[in-house]
């Protein structure tokens, strides 16, 4: 009887460790907001919480023990009391259980931001984005094009309205770039032939930078550009003097 009530207990434990998260992450993507540099700063609070928290049981279990069965005088032996089953199985069974629902919970998390990341608002600012060496250049579906020379600190960079979902559809002319907005906890390769994608919305108005993150020759550590988050106003009249200009 107490092997089946142990193996009952043992399978309603697993059972929870893999639908508890699960539920958990499914319900918190019905209500979460769609801002995927928020959702990735707070499961990176959580993961550092978790790693902390972890940390600390094991680094003081450990100290104790050493302190609890340090030898006390020259060759002495220690002797482990011996465990029935069932102390054996739950010193096994329950951490197990607590570290593979932690994961699970993190993981299913996880997924949750990264379709965020993948899933692309509606009516968002399309731009596309153009990488070579060393250079980045940005192109609005209204034909309007703008670049940044990092030598000069000149040009205007990628500019986008406040409080609009942008999406960036990306490719590059030699080889591969990956264009990384720190702020926004984003980035994505770029590949010559294939065209990648990355979103963003810019919550408040600043001007931050996009940088390349992936190695492609001896000026790669020059290639970054200023990404300028404006008011819509603001956006929409620096659009109509670019126009003004190209025509």
């Amino acid at each position: 009887m107490r092997k089946k009530s142990m193996k009952r207990v043992v399978s309603v434990m697993a059972m929870l460790g893999v639908g508890l998260p699960i539920l958990w992450a499914h319900a918190g993507a019905q209500g979460a907001v769609p801002d995927p540099a928020a959702s990735w700063n707070h499961l990176w609070h959580e993961v550092l919480v978790d790693l902390f928290v972890i940390g600390g049981v094991f680094l003081a279990a450990g100290l104790f023990w050493v302190y609890k069965y340090r030898a006390t005088r020259p060759g002495q032996i220690g002797t482990a009391p011996k465990l029935t089953a069932l102390a054996a199985i739950g010193f096994a069974v329950i951490p197990a259980f607590l570290f593979m629902a932690d994961d699970f919970y993190l993981a299913a998390k996880g997924w949750t931001v990264w379709n965020e990341y993948r899933n692309v608002p509606r009516n968002a600012l399309e731009v596309k984005v153009t990488g070579m060496m060393w250079n980045w250049t940005f192109e609005y579906d209204n034909g309007v094009v703008t670049t940044f020379d990092p030598d000069s600190k000149t040009g205007d960079g990628l500019v986008v309205p406040v409080g609009r979902a942008v999406v960036l559809r990306m490719t590059s002319t030699d080889v591969v770039h990956s264009f990384f907005l720190p702020e926004y906890r984003v980035k994505e390769d770029l590949m010559p032939g294939r065209v990648t994608y990355l979103w963003f919305q810019p919550k408040a108005a600043g001007e931050t930078l996009a940088t390349c993150a992936e190695f492609c020759g001896n000026r790669h550590s020059f290639m970054w550009t200023k990404v300028k988050a404006v008011p819509a106003a603001e956006f929409d009249t620096w659009m109509a003097g670019m126009k003004r200009q190209g025509a």
